[in-house]
Order: C-alpha cells, then structure tokens, then sequence
C-alpha cells in the first residue's frame, strides 16, 4: 500500500542539495594533479573511485534521489559557467564578502568576461552525469548547475562586451536559449531531476546586496523579475518528464554565508511565477525570515524546507524538525513540504566545518523524520 505522504517524482520528501564533503584521498589526488604528480587520467579515476562510494552512502541512508556530490568540480558554479560559449575566464577576480559567527572571509574566484554570443558549444557536465547514472542502484540520480542568474549575478553587465551586446536584451535571449540547449541535451542523456542552484534571487532579499545592485545600476526592485523570465524561458520547453528545481542560498562557503533575509523581496514574484517543480529554500537559522512567505506557493509545486544546517556538525534534534515542519505547514500544505539541509555541504572543494560521519548523521537524519510525517521518504 502506498503511504499517504508518498511522492512518486522529485523533489523527494528526503532530498538533499547537491554537494558532499569531499573524501581526503580525493582532495591529496588534486593536490597531486595540480603539482604535476598525477596525471588526468589519474585524477579521473580518484574521482570515480569517490563518486561510487559517496553514492552507495546516500543509497544506504534511504535517499531516493543521489548526486555525484559535485566531486569534478572546484566551485558549485564557476566549473560550469567558464564552459559556457562566449564567456572567457580573466585575471580579475571575483571576490564575495562572507561572514560566521567567528567574523569575515571571502569567497575569490577567476573573473569571467562575456566576450562572444553566449551558446552551448556542447552539452556541460554531460560526463559527470553519465557516470553518476552508471553508479545508482535504486537512487534517481540528480545532476545540479547553476541557474541563468548566476551567469550574470557574478559579473554584472560591466563584465559584458558591448561590442557583441550593444543592447543587453541580445545577451539575456542568447543565455536562456544556451540553457535551453543544455536541458535538451541532458534530457537525451537520461537526466530526469534537474536542479538549477541560484544565490542570486536570495541575496535580493538582503537590503545591503539590492544596494550594491543599485550601485552598479541595476534596479533592485525588479531584477528578481528578469532573473525569473530567463529562467522560465530556459526551462519553457522542457520535456514533461523532466523535473527542475530550484535552490536559493544565501551562500555558502566553508562555513560561511553572504546574506540575510527573509523571503519577502521576491516572495510573490518568486513562488507565483517561476515555472518549476520545487523550491529549495534556506530555513536553517533567523537569517533565513519566517515562513510567512510561503503563502504565496501555489497548489502543485513542493517546497523542501532546508531545515538541518550544513555549516556545523551539530545534529538537530528530530522533534524540533517536526514542530518546524508544523510552522511551516501553517501556510502551505503539509502534503507539499519536504525536509532537506539548506545548502550543500561543500559547495567548493574545500568544505563546511563538519565530517564525513557528520553529514552522514545529517542525512539519515532526514530520512527518518521525512518517514514519520510523511510515511515515505
């Protein structure tokens, strides 16, 4: 008999973000790669070697959907967005401020520069996936990218060449049409949960970052709005049996996060118009606002309350998840919640501040509470 909280497509009412601590034999063999110690060949196989057995831990905790962990990349989103057609990794830098309870640091990475039309020259992470999928068992394996946003949240239309994009609309069409192209072409792969991770939409909710926009002259009061439109039309002739979601941080990195706020700012916008399946939303502490914005779901789209904290290996308690559930359900149906971490656990290569049996605690911990209110993870 099938339980009376069953889902029977993702998002799953145990899910998880996307990334894992990456295992200690897998960071020495990268550090061997980038000294010049072990080949590509080498390295490749130390990342198989790893992605089998982080998918065998996600299966044996009662997970019904699996990632690689993001294992290939360094960055949960640059790795992809340098491979993009028309973009052109420089020697500027990105730098975003991020802060924890111990006080500030920064995330850096390489610049990016639009310097041609933005295209899919081929289909990105294409093997990443092909492998994750020959791994699963009894998981549906889940590939993650960063969403349309993040191509331009992490330069901003200073970083664009006029030159090939005298009008920005050009750009904008360009993106989601390369997107398009990437979806298509993971579908004919067998990818069949697709998430698009996104800091941008969750830093707006943040009055210090819709100042910064407004400095670079943006308007903060309406990019939430063009970031949700090229998303729709990324995503507007998905096949129907291709998931997508959404995840929304407010960053993470080792530890650490760049903004604050409740979902107020994009609520309405965000919930009513952006044409996905689920919504991974960040509620694992105040910085994350109340659930009041939840309102605004409507019937059909499940929401994965990130409730349990990637950034400390403190495990949470099962009954205090179930009263947050409660709150939540409040104002949108218990039937479409599900229970998740808030983020990723190392959305670049280096890691939260927390270990491997930690995380696994995590996550089976989620398992468990996901079957008591719901029946079924």
């Amino acid at each position: 008999m099938t339980p009376p909280g069953a889902v029977t497509a993702p998002p799953f009412r145990a899910d998880h973000v996307g990334s894992l601590l990456r295992p200690p034999a897998l960071l020495a063999a990268r550090e061997q790669h980038a000294a010049g110690t072990l080949d590509d060949a080498g390295l490749r196989a130390a990342e198989d070697a790893a992605i089998t057995d982080v998918v065998a831990v996600q299966e044996e905790v009662g997970l019904r959907a699996a990632t690689d962990g993001e294992f290939r990349r360094t960055s949960w989103h640059m790795d992809f967005i340098y491979r993009l057609g028309g973009i052109t990794r420089t020697d500027e830098q990105i730098r975003v401020r991020m802060r924890n309870a111990s006080g500030e640091g920064a995330f850096t990475s390489a610049g990016m520069a639009v310097t041609d039309h933005v295209r899919l020259d081929e289909p990105i992470f294409a093997d990443h996936f092909r492998y994750l999928a020959d791994q699963v068992t009894t998981a549906v394996p889940k590939l993650t990218i960063p969403s349309p946003s993040m191509v331009y949240a992490r330069g901003g239309s200073a970083v664009i060449d006029r030159s090939v994009y005298p009008d920005l609309e050009g750009f904008w069409a360009d993106l989601s049409a390369a997107y398009a192209d990437e979806v298509a072409a993971l579908h004919g792969l067998g990818c069949r949960y697709l998430q698009l991770d996104d800091t941008a939409l969750a830093y707006l909710n943040d009055p210090a970052h819709r100042a910064e926009l407004a400095a670079k002259g943006d308007d903060p009061e309406t990019q939430h709005l063009r970031y949700i439109r090229q998303i729709n039309a990324a995503i507007a002739d998905r096949p129907a049996d291709l998931r997508v979601t959404t995840h929304m941080c407010r960053g993470n990195y080792r530890s650490s996060w760049a903004a604050e706020g409740g979902y107020d700012h994009v609520a309405e916008a965000l919930f009513g118009e952006l044409a996905v399946d689920g919504f991974f939303c960040e509620f694992d502490d105040e910085r994350s606002g109340g659930f009041e914005p939840l309102r605004f779901v409507p019937p059909g789209k499940q929401v994965v309350l990130g409730l349990v904290t990637t950034k400390s290996g403190a495990l949470e308690d099962a009954d205090a998840l179930k009263r947050r559930i409660d709150e939540a359900a409040k104002h949108v149906p218990l039937e479409q919640l599900c229970l998740s971490p808030q983020c990723g656990f190392s959305s670049t290569v280096e890691g939260n501040e927390l270990t491997a049996d930690e995380q696994k605690a995590k996550l089976a911990l989620i398992v468990r509470v996901a079957q008591d209110v719901w029946g079924s993870v």
